[in-house]
């Protein structure tokens, strides 16, 4: 199924390639840059369309007393004929013509982060390359991270870089996520005020991504469709994303705060105006 529905442009696809498993494929142009469009058009109504399929599909599975049938995964993968991005974050260009960034942050990638950190089965990002600034953060509310091993592309830069060279704040959505999965405060330093590039093998070091394909593309697909096999059993029973509820509770709650993001000039007003 491509999305957006029916669009002459698609920007995505949605795959079934087994009763079980679900396969979003991002393909806006050769780096998959996250747009207004992608994230309202593309993965939101994707996350619908595969939630309510695996509920449907639960229910009759069980009724038919067939747990095999009642799990389910998703998988969220760069487009697939190409191995350099997962995705490039942003579009620089529409980010400036937008209110401003917090209209962009709350309106685009916050409902899709609040939504995989509840998401009722489990779900995985394929990074077949570049995952930079927003997919980053994006990335790390799946519940699982397979990433290529290749040595070109192959390596996560850190979410704040962009923000630190053109001078905006930290969206609050995305010190959440990061706080709650690399926990470690050195590594939490580094990902959002030391702007550090991460190579995969480094990723892997530190827990942020649980597995190194190779393979290209194609590679990591067949990895984590093979976790996803494995670990989709878990939806079986209903309460995998009542579960994630209660424990990303305060990062939920730290995310769906209604938190105007300050800029720095407005600090620096309020700050010289006391001294």
């Amino acid at each position: 199924m491509d999305l957006p529905i029916n669009s002459s442009n698609p920007l995505g696809a949605l795959h079934r390639p087994t009763p079980n498993i679900w396969v979003l494929e991002l393909k806006n142009g050769s780096d998959n840059r996250l747009t207004g469009v992608v994230c309202t058009k593309v993965i939101i109504p994707a996350l619908d369309i595969v939630e309510k399929e695996w509920r449907i599909g639960r229910n009759k599975a069980l009724k038919a007393d067939d747990k095999a049938g009642a799990g389910g995964a998703l998988i969220i993968v760069g487009r697939l004929d190409q191995d350099k991005f997962f995705s490039n974050g942003f579009d620089f260009s529409e980010v400036m013509k937008t209110p401003g960034l917090g209209f962009i942050y709350n309106n685009f990638t916050l409902p899709i982060m609040t939504r995989l950190l509840s998401y009722p089965i489990p779900t995985i990002a394929a990074l077949n390359g570049h995952t930079f600034a927003a997919a980053f953060g994006l990335a790390m509310c799946c519940d699982y991270r397979v990433m290529t091993s290749g040595k070109a592309w192959a390596w996560c830069v850190h979410t704040s870089l962009d923000l630190i060279q053109f001078g905006a704040p930290f969206p609050h959505s995305f010190s959440a996520i990061f706080q709650e999965k690399a926990r470690d405060p050195t590594l939490v330093r580094a990902i959002c005020l030391e702007a550090k590039k991460f190579t995969p093998q480094e990723l892997l070091k530190h827990g942020l991504v649980d597995q190194l394909a190779d393979g290209g593309s194609k590679g990591v697909l067949e990895a984590a469709t093979q976790l996803g096999q494995k670990v989709g059993v878990n939806a079986v029973s209903g309460v995998f994303g009542l579960i994630k509820k209660g424990i990303y509770f305060k990062t939920l709650q730290m995310m769906n705060d209604d938190m105007r993001q300050v800029m720095p000039f407005e600090e620096d007003a309020v700050v010289l105006a006391k001294l």
